[in-house]
């Protein structure tokens, strides 16, 4: 009886043995299994990472030439802003014109004794000597919008039944019109970029208490708006972005 006890309680230590063994391999493999699952999503991580990683710097790259490419636009802007300032000046050399530039918004002031008799918006020949030598210039520069704006003095038109007009109002704007139509057909500006527009006497640039401040003031303003300022397009005509704020009139005398 002892030997078989002996013998059973052998091979029940070899069972327990084999099975602590076998539990060992066991638990061993699924912690190896887990281990290279985790593995797995570690290095799945570090590829998407990866991935990621080089997608930034693309998009980074792209960034970067698209800077380049903006700010080589600006510049050739600034270039093309100045060569047309410049020729502006040389061209329209008077003491009756002035020209100003103002955010990149170019303002030619033709006092209005140049071009029109008083009371009257019939061009005289020497306004439309003037206008054409204008027009020299934007014909040169297709892609900029222009704004033709009337202005008037505050003296108050005396209605008569040999008056034309009925109030400033009307003047400055028959002006404005007579000064576009002359661009636009006889002088060759494309009539898309024009708009014509009359101020009357409320945007003075000087006192109207003298009389030379109310002779400033009698003016005709061309304002020539920068390239991708176009209040007048609407989104579907264009692919360039619409300007950043609402623009409900001419910015004619912003320049001024």
């Amino acid at each position: 009886m002892v030997k078989q006890a002996m013998v059973f309680a052998s091979v029940l230590s070899g069972a327990v043995i084999l099975g602590i063994v076998g539990w060992s391999a066991y638990y061993e493999r699924q912690q190896l299994a887990k281990v290279k699952t985790q593995l797995a999503e570690v290095q799945s991580s570090a590829d998407q990472a990866a991935a990621h990683a080089m997608q930034l710097r693309q998009e980074l790259t792209n960034s970067q030439v698209r800077i380049e490419a903006l700010i080589q636009e600006k510049e050739q802007a600034n270039r093309t802003q100045r060569q047309m300032e410049d020729q502006m000046r040389a061209t329209l050399q008077s003491k009756d014109v002035t020209i100003s530039e103002l955010q990149g918004k170019l303002t030619v002031n033709i006092l209005d004794r140049v071009l029109f008799a008083s009371g009257e918006a019939e061009l005289k020949p020497e306004g439309e000597n003037v206008l054409g030598q204008l027009a020299s210039v934007l014909t040169q520069h297709t892609n900029r919008q222009v704004y033709v704006i009337g202005h008037t003095d505050n003296v108050p038109i005396r209605a008569s039944v040999f008056s034309r007009y009925s109030s400033n109002w009307e003047l400055s704007t028959a002006r404005a019109t007579s000064a576009l139509r002359y661009l636009v057909e006889k002088a060759g500006v494309a009539p898309t970029r024009m708009a014509a527009v009359g101020y009357g006497e409320f945007h003075p640039i000087a006192d109207n208490t003298s009389a030379e401040g109310r002779a400033k003031n009698r003016r005709i303003a061309i304002v020539i708006v920068p390239e991708q300022f176009n209040p007048l397009e609407s989104p579907t005509e264009s692919t360039k972005p619409p300007p950043p704020e609402t623009v409900e009139a001419p910015p004619g005398d912003i320049a001024e």
